[in-house]
């Protein structure tokens, strides 16, 4: 059976937090400001949001940047996302190494053009012995896309007889997983006021703990995560089992 998420820290913090960042086009609205002035906003917060989870002690930050039915946005928005996420890969990439953090990226990469791959396969490299921080950005991204895209492997490699369908299970699943090699989110944080997971890692989140904020993503701080945190310490995580 796959494990369970791992256990937080004795100080109480989570090892992986998972944020969808929610609000940057009602952010915007909100002042008279285009779309493309509340991402650019947002592109801050998640400045402030690595370098605040650094500081706390968590070790894994995976931040929902562009899902596969964000593809469905307007051509002019969807320019606007590549364009800052360009600029924030040559831009911020040598700092992200000097702070020892590594940044990876899930997601389906056929759909981004080639110079933003060679950007993400450039950024991976340059940080893949980066240990203070994972910062994995989902890119692209789809839960159910991901399970179906693991599910096809393995049927595959039983009709090509290299593994034998009686033997499967959670952690053979797992392995063909973008996120194999981190573990499950311990809290997964959507703000703006949405309450829903809207297809991120739907099978890693089985027993996350959820919090929901009405911020709006640029507006969201240090004191937010904080708070975050907070909440999730007062949870009782039994995975299914009761209290003694």
């Amino acid at each position: 059976m796959k494990p369970v998420p791992s256990q937080p820290e004795s100080n109480g913090v989570p090892v992986h937090v998972a944020i969808i960042m929610d609000g940057n086009g009602r952010w915007a609205q909100s002042r008279g400001l285009s779309r493309a002035a509340g991402h650019l906003e947002g592109a801050e917060a998640v400045r402030r949001t690595v370098e605040a989870s650094k500081q706390l002690g968590i070790r894994y930050l995976t931040l929902y940047g562009f899902s596969l039915e964000n593809w469905k946005r307007p051509a002019k928005e969807i320019a606007d996302l590549m364009g800052l996420l360009r600029l924030y890969l040559r831009k911020e990439i040598a700092e992200l190494d000097r702070e020892g953090v590594r940044i990876r990226f899930i997601g389906d990469r056929t759909l981004l053009e080639p110079d933003i791959v060679s950007l993400i396969e450039m950024s991976e490299q340059k940080t893949r012995g980066n240990t203070q921080l994972d910062l994995i950005v989902a890119l692209s991204y789809g839960s159910r896309q991901e399970i179906t895209t693991a599910a096809r492997q393995l049927a595959l490699d039983a009709v090509a007889g290299e593994i034998d369908p009686d033997t499967i299970d959670e952690d053979t699943l797992n392995a063909r997983l973008f996120t194999r090699d981190i573990p499950d989110p311990d809290l997964i944080v959507r703000t703006s006021g949405e309450q829903r997971l809207s297809n991120f890692l739907l099978w890693q989140a089985a027993y996350a703990e959820l919090v929901f904020t009405g911020v709006f993503w640029p507006d969201f701080s240090r004191e937010e995560l904080e708070n975050s945190i907070a909440e999730f310490g007062r949870r009782e995580r039994r995975y299914g089992a009761t209290t003694a």
